[in-house]
Parts: C-alpha cells; structure tokens; sequence
C-alpha cells in the first residue's frame, strides 16, 4: 500500500505524462470501466495457462519416471530436455504460429514448454531423494518395483514435485503472454499490445496486474493442493515446532 501512495503522490507531483506512467488511482478506474473486457480476456489467458501447464506436468511426470529407471534414456532426454529449456521463446513463437496457425495452440505450446523443465527436473530429484534404506527394507519383505513406487517413492518425490509445479506455473503465465504477444486474437496480452499501441499505459498496467494476480491465484491453489497431497508434511512441522517449544 505504501508503495502505490509513494507511486501515487510521485507522479502528481513530478507532473509525469499518464501515457508514460499512469497514477494507481486512474489505472484502478481503467479496471473499473474495462472490467468485462478484462474478464473476457482474462478467461481466455487462463485457459491457455491451464491446458499448457497440464500438457507440461503430465508430459514431464512421464519422463522424470523415465529417466530414474533408464540410464540410457536419461543420457537421451536430458541434453534434449536442457535444450529445449535454453531455446529463446521469442524465436520460436513465430514457428509455432506458422506450424499450429493462429489457433489456442501456440499459446499452449509456449506455455507448456516454459513449465516442463523444473517439473521434470524437481521429479527426478525427488525420486531419487527416497531413503535407500526404506527402498532396500521393502525389498527384504518382497515388494515388487510397482509397489515401491507407489508406497515409498512417489510419496517421496510428491514435495519435489509440486515445487517444480509451482515454478512451472508462474512461467507458464509467461509463456502464454509471449504466445499472445506473437500472434492472437485475444487474451491479455493481446490486450496489452492493442493497448500499447494506442498509448493507453493505464489499460497497459491493468493487463499486467490482472496476469500477475492471476500467478498469484495458481500458485496459492497449488500450494493447497500440496498440503491436501502431502498432509504427512504438516503433521511433521507440528511435530517439530512442538519438540522446538
């Protein structure tokens, strides 16, 4: 809050243009009157986010399972993995409009890609945290590979998984902008370009806020859904804080 008066009262009294920065006060009354606009939009950028962040946790859970069994798909994947990572989404937007047309799916790809890595990187991390000790008990008592799996090391590797996730969201937001930027007929940042290009700033910082609270929202839900997965954690922190006092 202090902040926004700092921003507020700076602007006024510096006498800044409100096509280069606009006041708090006149951005909140651009969400005001734009509202249903920015809801349109707003909805379609979630939808781009959801469906590629869902291609990209199923997609790398699929692969981190694969690399912890195989050492030869690991050697396989990873500099594939690392690649794909380190390609500049900016350049490669403009191929996936061509590929895909101007359709949802560009939008999605983008975001898929940005989120894939620190899910797959974080599951394989996971996988291999399991106590060797608890892996090699549940051997010596007969437990198939599957069950392992499920008893002990899925369990194990559910923390590292979700802090890949929650990464993974934030950059999936990213990325469905940047597909947007490329090439869309809608969104929000659609909205922005749009808005840019006729100097409205304050529409400009309406969209940007709209998307970050939208980041804020998916990571909040994920961060529940972790604690509704993981509910061990939570009795484990008691456990801690009560021997603490």
């Amino acid at each position: 809050m202090g902040l926004l008066v700092a921003w507020e009262v700076s602007v006024r009294l510096a006498g800044v243009p409100s096509f280069i920065l606009p006041p708090p006060s006149q951005i909140a009354r651009r969400v005001v009157s734009d509202f249903s606009l920015l809801a349109e939009h707003f909805l379609v950028t979630l939808g781009e986010i959801v469906l590629g962040f869902v291609i990209a946790l199923v997609s790398a859970f699929a692969f981190a399972l694969a690399i912890f069994y195989s050492k030869t798909l690991e050697r396989v994947f990873y500099p594939v993995i690392i690649f794909l990572q380190n390609m500049p989404l900016f350049a490669i937007a403009p191929l996936l409009k061509l590929w895909l047309g101007f359709t949802i799916w560009p939008k999605v790809t983008v975001a898929a890609l940005i989120a894939f890595f620190p899910i797959v990187v974080n599951t394989v991390d996971g996988l291999r945290a399991t106590d060797p000790d608890l892996i090699d008990l549940l051997k010596i008592f007969g437990a198939s590979r599957r069950q392992i799996l499920q008893k002990v090391q899925l369990p194990a590797a559910l923390p590292f998984l979700f802090s890949g996730a929650r990464v993974g969201i934030t950059l999936s937001v990213v990325g469905a902008v940047i597909g947007e930027w490329v090439g869309a007929q809608a969104g929000l940042g659609y909205v922005m370009l749009r808005a840019n290009a006729t100097l409205k700033t304050d529409l400009v910082f309406a969209a940007i806020f709209a998307l970050a609270g939208l980041g804020i929202l998916l990571f909040g839900l994920l961060t529940l859904l972790e604690r509704w997965a993981t509910p061990w954690r939570l009795y484990n922190s008691s456990d801690r804080s009560n021997s603490a006092a």
